[in-house]
């Protein structure tokens, strides 16, 4: 027979125990820390570091092909004794355009959608970090990661001009010029890349979004302007190609930089039409960022 136990007896048994929980006193790092982080993770996992072998594959692939022309070009003005580099560092860039399209199409949405499939986004904006903090962390790191694959096979090519002995005054401002280049091609491309895997939390359909964009608009403005100039409508050349990320680029390169245009018959814009293309590309750029603010607050919600 079961003996019930007082009230008495029940709390005699009864202990309470200090486990020796303190509050935190150390070191508060803050949300520059946390940007910092954010934006060294984001920079490694662009090239698949700190990831599965499989990650690395794709974007190690890319920058080995952006980095091969570059190098069998050094090689072969190296063994003929070029006067000069086969290619221009300002066109290196839009010759590999498709190379870095795809970079940007698989990165992107690596880089965000992640974080929206599995809802971690409000995570991320509980403090000490915020909206800004997330958007310009994960906008730094891709344009980082864009500079890099675009960035060293200049580098090559560079080196190579001067083991080449070619002069070196020439080869320093061609090189700086395309430096110029291919950042403002990273800071613009990251931007449109993030604008669009941010629409969506799946990531397949970021890939394909980013590839439609960046090919269908490069294919059209390509067709329209080669019509143009072989009708005849040489100065309409020049304006189609407002409407392409790439030729963009072009555009305020050949206006601002000496490069040479890639335009159907080398017709590119002048100074005067090529301030309205670099402020195209600042505004794209600017606009990419403030769409993604947007978005982000929304998401935080």
């Amino acid at each position: 027979m079961a003996v019930e136990q007082t009230p008495a007896q029940a709390g005699a048994q009864s202990r309470i125990h200090n486990i020796g929980y303190r509050s935190y006193d150390g070191p508060r790092l803050g949300r520059a820390y946390a940007r910092r982080s954010l934006y060294s993770q984001s920079l490694r996992g662009a090239y698949g570091l700190g990831r599965s072998v499989k990650s690395k594959v794709l974007p190690m692939v890319l920058f080995a092909v952006m980095c091969a022309p570059a190098a069998i070009m050094v090689a072969v003005a190296v063994a003929t004794k070029a006067t000069k580099l086969p290619v221009e560092y300002t066109n290196y860039a839009v010759i590999m355009q498709a190379v870095i399209g795809l970079y940007v199409a698989s990165q992107a949405p690596q880089a965000v959608s992640r974080d929206l499939r599995f809802k971690t986004v409000p995570l991320y904006f509980s403090r000490p970090i915020e909206t800004a903090d997330y958007v310009r962390a994960k906008f730094a790191a891709l344009a980082s990661a864009l500079f890099l694959i675009t960035a060293v096979p200049l580098v090559v090519l560079y080196a190579g001009a001067l083991l080449a002995k070619l002069d070196f005054a020439d080869q320093t401002a061609g090189f700086l010029q395309g430096l110029v280049s291919v950042a403002l091609l990273s800071l613009l491309f990251a931007g449109i890349g993030l604008v669009i895997s941010a629409v969506t939390p799946r990531r397949g359909f970021g890939i394909a979004a980013v590839i439609a964009v960046l090919t269908i608009s490069y294919g059209a403005v390509s067709t329209l302007q080669a019509i143009a100039d072989a009708q005849g409508s040489t100065s309409a050349v020049p304006w189609i190609g407002l409407f392409s990320p790439i030729t963009l680029i072009d555009g305020v390169q050949t206006a601002f930089l000496g490069a040479t245009s890639a335009y159907p018959g080398g017709t590119g814009p002048g100074t005067g039409e090529g301030v309205v293309f670099l402020l195209a590309v600042l505004g794209l750029i600017a606009g990419s960022y403030g769409l993604l603010m947007r978005r982000y607050r929304k998401v935080g919600l």
